[in-house]
């Protein structure tokens, strides 16, 4: 069993991203992240702040609006409309999940689609479901980075994605579809789940159960891909996979933490620099 690990894979994709930042700057641009957070929700405290250490580290310009719990839909649609029309930026981000009294679809479906760089608009969604995409979105673009770094070749592989949420489950399928992969969906209706986990040759967990998928689940040699983030009963950081029993049985396995998270924020950096390139004309 070897470990794959998601600081080393994600700091290579940051010094990528860095070097051709390097090289747009020489023709004068600068890459633009602007990053929404509403209200004082601790998590997404945590991630705005890695997001923009990581534009610091790629050499980005960034800028977050940090709005009050009680903003209105209208004072958010109207900033989200300022940043569509500000050349410096290149990718907004709105943290989610916003205060219950906002609705998260309207702020989504106003973000310029070429600078929306978690890849939540329609168009984008569309773009992945036929292969002619911009952007990927975050997290299953830095599972598919993750796989990769095993050398290991999806194509003909059978995968198992275990969740169906649109910001991952469902475009986790697609990126693995677009290589040649037959792919299967599992969420919480489905029957006789261990006996199709147990036929996953790249096994992708988000479901988000801590230490849900146990060793009877999973295939002798499998890649099991953990995106989960959960407590466990000890309040420790744990996956949707019981590390400790299934570690043994597979071939390549991402630990939490350390594995897909820091991956997220990686390809976050990668598609703010493909939308500055595409905005400014350059190949």
């Amino acid at each position: 069993m070897q470990i794959i690990d998601g600081k080393a894979v994600s700091a290579a994709v940051k010094d990528r991203v860095k070097a051709e930042c390097d090289t747009l700057k020489a023709k004068g641009v600068v890459p633009g992240l602007a990053v929404i957070i509403v209200g004082d929700d601790p998590a997404s405290q945590v991630y705005v702040r890695n997001k923009e250490r990581a534009c610091e580290e790629c050499g980005f310009y960034s800028k977050k609006y940090a709005l009050p719990a009680d903003t209105t839909q209208q004072e958010l649609n109207n900033l989200v409309m300022q940043l569509n029309a500000d050349p410096k930026i290149n990718g907004i981000l709105c943290q989610l999940p916003l205060p219950s009294h906002l609705d998260d679809k309207e702020v989504i479906n106003l973000i310029d689609p070429i600078k929306d760089v978690d890849a939540f608009h329609p168009v984008n969604v569309g773009a992945i479901m036929i292969g002619d995409y911009n952007f990927l979105p975050c997290t299953p673009a830095g599972v598919m980075e993750l796989i990769h770094s095993t050398g290991i070749d999806v194509g003909g592989k059978k995968a198992v994605v275990m969740g169906r949420s649109n910001i991952v489950g469902k475009p986790m399928a697609m990126l693995l579809l677009h290589e040649n992969a037959t792919v299967e969906i599992t969420h919480s209706r489905t029957q006789n789940l261990a006996d199709i986990t147990s036929q996953a040759d790249i096994l992708v967990a988000a479901i988000g159960k801590a230490k849900f998928v146990t060793a009877d689940m999973v295939k002798q040699g499998a890649v099991v891909i953990d995106v989960g983030m959960n407590r466990d009963g000890d309040g420790k950081l744990c996956g949707d996979v019981d590390y400790d029993s299934v570690k043994d049985k597979c071939s390549y396995i991402t630990p939490v933490p350390g594995g897909v998270g820091p991956m997220t924020i990686a390809m976050l950096m990668q598609n703010t620099l493909t939308a500055a390139k595409i905005q400014n004309n350059i190949g």
